[in-house]
């Protein structure tokens, strides 16, 4: 696939979203950059803002295998994975896939799930692969999660691991919609579930293409080292435990590449690192106690460390 088709392929997807996902131009673009990059999402916010309906807009944008779960504490991780069943005929075990065999899978509500059945999901999301009962089982290629959370201060609900946290590339919060985009949901006949009749632009085979495309987007060496100060000044700054790691580092550029593609550029900008950073960055630090208590956050944090980090010289937006 050429560059410029990609870039027109990728602009109908966009629209196709928008089409039925109203007064979210950002999100979608954020969903969009996790597809091209490669990368699972965890979606954060109060019941009834348009989550599961986002991530299903997208799936249906691009055809492949969709598959949702539905989390709550009953959720084994056979019940994810798949199970191994003796068939009497064969006179052996078959393995029979679970949901998580799928090019895009849903975790609705995530943390209402056990972290034992959180955890079934660590595997498929750093391996893409599954093991049940000592066999090992590849998922289709693209996969990626995409997990819906409400805030741990509602009842019946689990933190996720730090190590499944780290995992995901990006966390996105999608508030209220705006007053118009809510009028057009009550007054447009079945605009709150436009996203299931929505038809694909596009095929998993074309968002393949397109993530290796992003792969060669590049990352002039003053950026990188922008990248990386920003990403050690996590770890020096006073209100936090633990900064963001190595892995968070590579994230960022992974993220920071797709979103420059995205936005049609072949190359890394400063501002890309610091738009991306609060959705990559954010849910990997680890703010110390007082500073929690005193209302600090990981986005002041992220604004203090860029505020001290001179931008690339010839590089500004």
């Amino acid at each position: 696939m050429e560059q410029q088709a990609a870039m027109q392929l990728l602009d109908q997807i966009r629209r196709n979203m928008e089409s039925c996902i109203y007064g979210k131009k950002d999100e979608i673009a954020l969903m969009l950059t996790a597809l091209i990059a490669g990368g699972h999402v965890l979606i954060e916010d109060v019941p009834g803002t348009g989550k599961t309906q986002l991530v299903k807009a997208l799936a249906m944008s691009i055809g492949g295998v969709f598959h949702r779960i539905q989390c709550n504490p009953d959720l084994l991780p056979t019940d994810i994975t798949g199970v191994s069943i003796y068939h009497p005929k064969l006179e052996q075990f078959v393995f029979r896939p679970g949901p998580v065999m799928a090019n895009l899978l849903l975790a609705d509500e995530i943390n209402r799930a056990t972290t034992k059945t959180q955890s079934a999901l660590l595997e498929a999301m750093e391996e893409r692969r599954v093991s049940v009962d000592g066999e090992t089982h590849k998922l289709p290629h693209p996969f990626m999660l995409f997990a819906t959370q409400n805030p741990i201060e509602f009842e019946g609900t689990y933190s996720l691991p730090e190590a499944q946290l780290d995992r995901f590339l990006m966390k996105i919060k999608l508030g209220y919609p705006d007053e118009i985009s809510e009028k057009r949901l009550i007054l447009e006949p079945g605009a709150s579930r436009a996203a299931e009749s929505l038809q694909s632009v596009a095929t998993v085979d074309d968002i393949a293409q397109m993530q290796q495309l992003a792969e060669s987007v590049h990352l002039e060496q003053t950026v990188a080292d922008y990248l990386v100060s920003l990403v050690r000044g996590t770890r020096q700054h006073g209100s936090v435990l633990l900064g963001a790691s190595p892995r968070a580092a590579v994230a960022l550029a992974s993220a920071a590449k797709a979103f420059a593609f995205v936005n049609h550029r072949g190359f890394v900008l400063p501002d890309d690192i610091k738009t991306m950073s609060p959705f990559v960055l954010g849910h990997r630090l680890h703010l110390r106690s007082e500073a929690r208590m005193q209302g600090v956050t990981t986005v002041q944090v992220l604004q203090d460390v860029l505020r001290l980090l001179p931008v690339p010289v010839g590089m500004e937006r």
